[in-house]
């Protein structure tokens, strides 16, 4: 572990939505849990100096720079998080690897399938040296799922038959919302497809153990030109003041598809920014041989779970308090059936990395697992445009070579 005197010292490149969620994990880690290493928020960067200036101090962090090679390359620095947009995931991660720095990457891991083949190969040449690089997929951190993954694995649903899984927001209904970096595939990549669909294509994985092998999809954008943007934060922006200057919206609205996964299930999903009344509702239901259970985010504490193993007389969907001392991530929190929100899973994902660091473990997701998730996007968007079923690219080995 590249440590100093027992200390992870982190610097963080973005500090605007996601950058004070992880900002809050960070700063919440080391009181919650009791972890071999302990952190230090010792810098983060942005763009704009007075920004990231204030940025600094109401987030927690020792100090701030606008030059994110400066972070990358300090002797000062042993962590990498990145949460800017993707855009430049790549060239960050690429450079951190390189200097040796364990890497924390948001998700979708890159822009371009390629982009993630670079970096899971450079996080592969970076083990052996032992620095350390996970994706943040924090929705595999809330204790629900990661039970709802234990009762797949354990074998309480069988052989699994169907996987349904839904992210539904609604927050650019309105055509006068501006064109944002989300809007832009230069700077995301993709619209609702990687933003959100990216969540449950990992978390349907991961909970099944099983991969998407073909899909057959369709995508739609709605509104295709939006006003120019005055200034944004998070997921929240205002419009330029004359309401006349426009920009096209380059990337999807919503993506729907259909998928097999290798273990034999077949599975929907849909991802869209356009479900009016919708604020961030992210749905999972797995139907297989012995039972079925299903997972909402906007419930996150708890479980349906039916065993239909029990009489006919007896089954029915049971709702699961998650909030038990014995529930995955719960014992350092608070006495059974005191809930917990969305900002823990970032802490439970702080926990794992930290952990994983300090103990010379490869954490996961890891960078080739996100690989695996941009494959999906990828044959998503290529079977939009062709109308037609289309296989997911293998994620072949020679990206660790």
């Amino acid at each position: 572990m590249s440590t100093h005197d027992n200390v992870l010292r982190v610097g963080m490149v973005g500090y605007a939505f996601m950058g004070a969620a992880h900002s809050q994990a960070w700063r919440t880690v080391n009181r919650v849990y009791d972890l071999p290493a302990q952190v230090r928020m010792a810098l983060v960067c942005g763009r704009d100096e007075p920004k990231v200036a204030e940025a600094a101090g109401r987030l927690g962090w020792d100090g701030h720079t606008t030059d994110w090679r400066r972070l990358v390359e300090s002797d000062e620095i042993d962590v990498v998080d990145i949460c800017t947009p993707g855009d430049s995931h790549c060239e960050i991660a690429l450079a951190a690897l390189a200097a040796g720095k364990h890497v924390l990457c948001e998700k979708p891991l890159a822009n371009t399938v390629e982009e993630a083949r670079q970096m899971t190969a450079a996080a592969a040449r970076a083990q052996t040296a032992g620095v350390r690089a996970m994706c943040g997929f924090n929705y595999r951190r809330v204790p629900a799922v990661a039970l709802m993954r234990r009762l797949v694995a354990d074998g309480r649903l069988g052989e699994i038959r169907h996987v349904r899984a839904v992210y539904l927001q609604d927050w650019i209904v309105d055509p006068q919302f501006p064109l944002v970096w989300r809007l832009q595939k230069d700077r995301a990549g993709s619209g609702a497809l990687g933003d959100i669909g990216a969540h449950i294509i990992d978390l349907t994985q991961y909970v099944t153990g099983q991969l998407i092998t073909g899909v057959s999809a369709v995508t739609e954008t709605f509104v295709k030109e939006r006003p120019l943007p005055a200034g944004s934060s998070g997921l929240a922006a205002q419009a330029d003041g004359n309401g006349r200057a426009t920009g096209r919206v380059t990337v999807d609205d919503a993506a729907v598809f259909v998928a097999r996964l290798d273990g034999g299930a077949l599975a929907t999903y849909e991802a869209t920014r356009f479900a009016t009344g919708r604020k961030n509702a992210l749905r999972v239901e797995i139907n297989g041989s012995l039972g079925s259970v299903v997972f909402d985010l906007e419930r996150l504490n708890e479980l349906e779970f039916l065993d239909a193993t029990r009489p006919a007389a007896e089954q029915g969907f049971s709702r699961i308090l998650v909030t038990e001392p014995e529930h995955p991530y719960l014992s350092a929190w608070w006495p059974p059936g005191h809930i917990i929100g969305y900002e823990h899973s970032f802490t439970h994902q702080m926990r794992d990395f930290v952990e994983a660091v300090a103990t010379g473990v490869d954490p996961t997701p890891s960078f080739a697992d996100a690989l695996q998730v941009q494959l999906v996007l990828d044959a998503v968007t290529r079977s939009a445009e062709r109308a037609a079923w289309t296989e997911v690219e293998p994620a072949l080995a020679e990206v660790a070579a």
